[in-house]
């Protein structure tokens, strides 16, 4: 697996957790963010048993906003992300929270229970609904902010001290915790993060 050359499979999964990222950044600095991408991100997150990568995802073009990041920050080719190097700090991060968690079943099974309840909840409301962003916030911070390690979001305190913003930055942090659990289970590791940065940019599949 160190040396293992990067599958397209894995590279979509890790977009899907840069895009989650990228959210999180333009939530922090702006207040806002494209709903479509919003709502992907609380999808995939609700959606526990896909059968099949694009299933949680669909069309590649819903991770376009991933795709772009994880391509300028690991393959030099464009500069449009560059200027929020927060996002790649985001990126590691999640991937170390994730593996802190898989080892943690009891916190698992706590929060699969909660983020079943919120999926139930979605489907009579809706999966942007206030309650459910509320619910599945309320999800992070008693089950991964309590951890040792915690995300430290940079933005406008201006929009960082709003409820309703801080509890869409909560969700989207979850829906990339998410995601960085399927680039593990495709065998995404580390090393590919280290040393094969401009492999994965090259696995990445074009729009």
């Amino acid at each position: 697996m160190f040396f293992s050359k990067p599958t397209t499979e894995q590279a979509v999964a890790l977009a899907a957790v840069f895009q989650a990222c990228e959210l999180v950044a333009d939530l922090a600095h702006t207040g806002e963010a494209p709903t479509a991408a919003l709502e992907l991100g609380m999808s995939s997150l609700l959606n526990q048993t896909p059968d099949s990568i694009e299933q949680l995802y669909g069309p590649l073009a819903n991770l376009e906003l991933g795709i772009q990041s994880m391509s300028a920050l690991f393959g030099g080719d464009s500069p449009a992300l560059q200027h929020r190097p927060e996002v790649l700090r985001y990126v590691v991060s999640i991937l170390f929270l994730a593996r802190k968690l898989s080892r943690d079943k009891d916190r698992l099974n706590h929060i699969a229970e909660g983020i079943g309840q919120a999926a139930r909840q979605a489907e009579h409301f809706s999966i942007t609904h206030d309650n459910v962003y509320s619910n599945i916030a309320a999800l992070y911070e008693q089950w991964v902010s309590t951890l040792s390690m915690r995300i430290q979001v940079a933005g406008s305190a201006a929009y960082l001290r709003q409820p309703g913003i801080a509890r869409r930055i909560r969700c989207q942090l979850f829906a990339a915790i998410r995601s960085a659990f399927l680039w593990q289970q495709l065998g995404g590791a580390q090393s590919h993060i280290m040393l094969r940065r401009k492999a994965l940019a090259r696995a990445l599949p074009r729009l």
